[in-house]
């Protein structure tokens, strides 16, 4: 999935990555989603890969060990802040 939900306004798009979550608890498939929201990664993902600009390159393989099934009252929890802090700082210090 490239970038599916970036048209959506915010509300909307939190109402169908709850959805997604749903069918992924019960049909539990293979999801390979692509995103430049940190939030989005964070909150959707077992496991996040960062990658360089061009030439692509895989620069982190970050596990998001956050319990199942989420609720978006999890983006509020420290562990959540500090996963999408780090994330942050990681894309930052890789633009220079």
């Amino acid at each position: 999935m490239d970038e599916p939900f970036g048209a959506l306004d915010a509300q909307t798009r939190e109402e169908v990555q709850d959805l997604l979550a749903t069918v992924h608890a019960r049909l539990k498939p293979t999801i390979v989603f692509i995103t430049h929201d940190v939030e989005e990664a964070v909150y959707l993902a077992d496991r996040v890969l960062v990658l360089s600009e061009r030439p692509g390159r895989l620069i982190a393989d970050i596990p998001i060990q956050l319990d199942r099934p989420r609720s978006q009252s999890d983006r509020e929890a420290m562990i959540f802040t500090q996963l999408k802090a780090g994330l942050r700082r990681l894309l930052r210090n890789n633009d220079k």
